[in-house]
């Protein structure tokens, strides 16, 4: 019996779509294999009623699969399905990580990577990464066809998660088809900053790498009281916010000793519009990790 521990994630972190991620140290899951003849789940914990138990429509199972790797397996849900936060990532990557380990299958870490995400296919419809990585590797990633890159971090983060639901699916039906000349060169500028911004630990180059105007403007309207709590968040002290993932999470950056206020300020944002929400106090943490 082995029993893994996965970290919450944020992807995109607004200017790097579909590219950048980062490793929350709080939430996460937890999942616990034992070996079986054929995989089967049981699922516990934040939103568990919400998830398949089928090993064919789960991500954890579909990892066993493509692992060739049968358990049954338990998953301790920490990190709330559909919430930007990578709820689906956290169970891959711990599947992945704990199963690898099970059956010695001596995958590197890199290699689980691809095999987690295509446990996220399960969900999203298509296989990316960008959540799975930093789940797997810890700190800020970056994902590319051609590889991933981990840069270990220390930037204050806030995490603020309203109690409201945005689809994977619906998030990316809106992003547009398309993009203007002058936004891709600015996106690209704000995506150099932010990359800095970690490699430095320096909170206001990682906010202002957090501006874009394509995707988050598209899918902010799809999540109520948003546009109050980022303003609310940055009177606070945040140096910078957007959108957790496809949503409706809110990820904020601010120096050290101020994410108390920044949480309560996201959560004053929602609950002014009429939303409930929670926050969550994190660091940059340091990806899957056997217990």
């Amino acid at each position: 019996m082995i029993t893994v521990r996965a970290p919450a994630t944020s992807a995109n972190l607004g200017s790097g779509f579909d590219v950048f991620g980062v490793a929350l140290d709080r939430p996460a899951d937890y999942v616990t294999v034992e070996r079986a003849e054929t995989t089967t789940l049981e699922i516990e914990g934040y939103g568990s009623e919400y998830i398949p138990t089928d090993p064919a429509k789960n991500t954890a199972g579909v990892v066993a699969r493509e692992l060739d790797a049968p358990a049954h397996i338990t998953i301790e849900k920490g990190v709330r399905p559909s919430s930007g936060l990578g709820s689906s990532a956290a169970s891959a990557a711990a599947a992945a990580v704990a199963l690898n380990e099970l059956h010695d299958c001596g995958l590197t870490k890199e290699e689980l990577v691809r095999v987690a995400a295509k446990g996220e296919a399960a969900v999203s419809g298509e296989a990316h990464a960008d959540n799975v990585a930093p789940a797997i590797l810890g700190g800020f990633t970056i994902v590319r066809d051609d590889g991933v890159t981990s840069i270990p971090t220390d930037v204050s983060l806030v995490a603020c998660l309203p109690e409201i639901v945005v689809s994977t699916r619906d998030a990316r039906r809106v992003v547009p088809d398309s993009v203007a000349i002058e936004d891709l060169v600015d996106t690209v500028g704000s995506a150099a900053t932010l990359t800095a911004g970690f490699q430095q630990d320096d909170p206001v180059l990682v906010g202002r790498g957090m501006r874009e105007h394509v995707v988050t403007p598209a899918r902010a309207a799809l999540i109520d009281g948003y546009a109050r709590a980022v303003d609310y968040a940055k009177k606070a002290g945040a140096t910078g916010a957007t959108i957790s993932g496809s949503g409706p999470s809110v990820l904020a950056v601010c120096y050290p000793g101020r994410q108390r206020e920044v949480a309560s300020a996201l959560i004053d944002g929602f609950n002014e519009e009429g939303v409930d929400a929670r926050a969550y106090q994190s660091g940059v943490g340091t990806g899957a990790e056997i217990l």
